[in-house]
């Protein structure tokens, strides 16, 4: 059935910037027409006056695999956060349990608009994560996490590195190109500290064969700069180009302690950092720099990390403080709210080679949208620019539709498809099973 969303205000995101008043016609899946269009003969009508469109969220760092330990690992740096709360609760994780997470992270995020994230899982259970994509409808970069090296590891989490390397190979197999397309694979390595070089050398050479994605952490503590220089005499960013991580589909989470010369190096590599504000401000590791790293030409995105670092997986709270928190620093205009919707969208989208469906409201696209309620939140009101009051004032609550590759996923506020209830109590029983095993 055709859709055709009304009277909205359309923001485009497309390579003019452009906002038009009007009408969107979805037929097949895809965008058949913007503007002035005359809704086909059995034309399923959605009113959009007082609303924004927009291009569903794209969020380019996600763990759904750690969404039960929400409010559970708070006040930490980062090793101890990983040592004393996440690696232990990871371990313990079964098939069960990480669907529940799954889930529940999924369908947060769809409620606040994302409709395609990367997401980096555990060390196990990896299939369970694209099973629960594959059901939900919306589109995932997904990898098992590899992990063969450190300290304080527990057993369950430390692996072989043949073996990881295998059972990668074989995932990537099974699930990249599934689900008509909407699923594919990123090798996950977790980060330098935890991850030998013959790891991370094997991880680069495969995924140039196979043109796979990488997904790594990168530079979120200066400990891996001083990690990384006490082995080989080289910034993280340097060693990881050195063992070849680097590239135009490898995307590395949050880069906040970076010289000028990674900032460089990033961009001749084309390699793209993902910016996580709440994670980096709730674990101190601190606040990266994105006005230099839009000086130095370096391809950017935005996700919010993990449930138990930020404490939401909600795009309009990352790209608030993506907004503000660049200001006292670099001036009252070094973010502004154009560019930090095109980092939660376009650039997103960009960031997973996927601007050629998603990202942009335009012509033949997949539809991937969002309908925003502007006129019915007195936060929101009384007007302004509407990249002003998507970026600064509004928040998951004024998502009133959401659309994945034409299909309906929100409607009036409301999961489609899942039943939240079970979603919710599910995730609950899930949580007090695996904190208990913890123990």
């Amino acid at each position: 059935m055709a859709i055709v969303i009304q009277n909205a205000t359309i923001v485009t995101m497309d390579d003019s910037m452009n906002v038009v008043t009007g009408d969107i016609l979805i037929e097949d899946g895809r965008i058949a027409a913007i503007g002035d269009v005359e809704a086909p003969d059995g034309a399923r009508k959605i009113d959009a006056s007082g609303c924004a469109v927009i291009p569903s969220f794209v969020q380019s760092h996600i763990h759904v695999c750690q969404t039960l330990m929400r409010n559970c690992a708070d006040d930490m740096v980062l090793i101890d956060w990983l040592q004393t709360r996440i690696w232990p609760y990871e371990a313990a994780l079964n098939q069960s349990e990480l669907r529940a997470s799954a889930r529940l992270a999924i369908a947060e995020m769809v409620l606040g608009g994302t409709t395609a994230f990367l997401d980096m899982g555990t060390v196990h259970h990896t299939d369970v994560i694209g099973e629960v994509v594959q059901d939900s409808g919306i589109r995932a970069h997904i990898g098992k996490c590899m992990m063969d090296y450190g300290e304080k590891v527990p057993d369950r989490m430390m692996e072989n590195t043949d073996e990881s390397v295998k059972e990668s190979v074989r995932l990537h197999g099974v699930w990249d190109g599934a689900a008509d397309g909407r699923i594919r694979y990123a090798f996950c390595p977790r980060f330098a500290i935890s991850c030998t070089e013959s790891l991370l050398r094997q991880v680069g050479e495969i995924a140039a064969d196979l043109g796979a994605f990488i997904h790594t952490h990168a530079s979120e503590t200066e400990f891996e700069n001083e990690f990384t220089d006490e082995r080989w005499g080289m910034s993280n960013m340097s060693y990881l180009r050195e063992v070849g991580m680097t590239g135009e589909r490898s995307v590395f989470a949050h880069g906040v302690h970076v010289s000028d010369d990674d900032c460089q190096l990033l961009a001749d590599t084309k390699t793209v950092i993902c910016h996580c504000p709440s994670s980096n401000l709730k674990l101190a590791s601190g606040i990266a720099n994105m006005p230099r790293y839009d000086k130095f030409g370096v391809r950017v995105a935005l996700g919010a990390d993990g449930a138990p670092c930020n404490n939401n997986l909600d795009q309009f709270v990352e790209m608030r403080l993506a907004a503000l928190l660049q200001k006292p620093f670099h001036g009252p205009t070094s973010m502004p709210a154009e560019r930090v919707l095109k980092l939660a969208t376009r650039d997103g989208a960009e960031s997973l080679g996927l601007l050629s469906e998603i990202g942009t409201l335009e012509v033949g696209k997949s539809a991937d949208l969002v309908v925003i309620d502007l006129d019915n939140d007195p936060g929101t009101n009384p007007g302004g620019t509407v990249y002003s009051r998507i970026v600064y004032a509004c928040h998951r609550s004024n998502v009133r539709h959401v659309f994945a590759s034409g299909n309906q996923v929100v409607d009036k506020g409301e999961l489609v498809g899942w039943d939240l209830g079970k979603v919710l109590s599910d995730s609950r029983e899930a949580f007090g099973t695996v904190t208990k095993r913890m123990l």
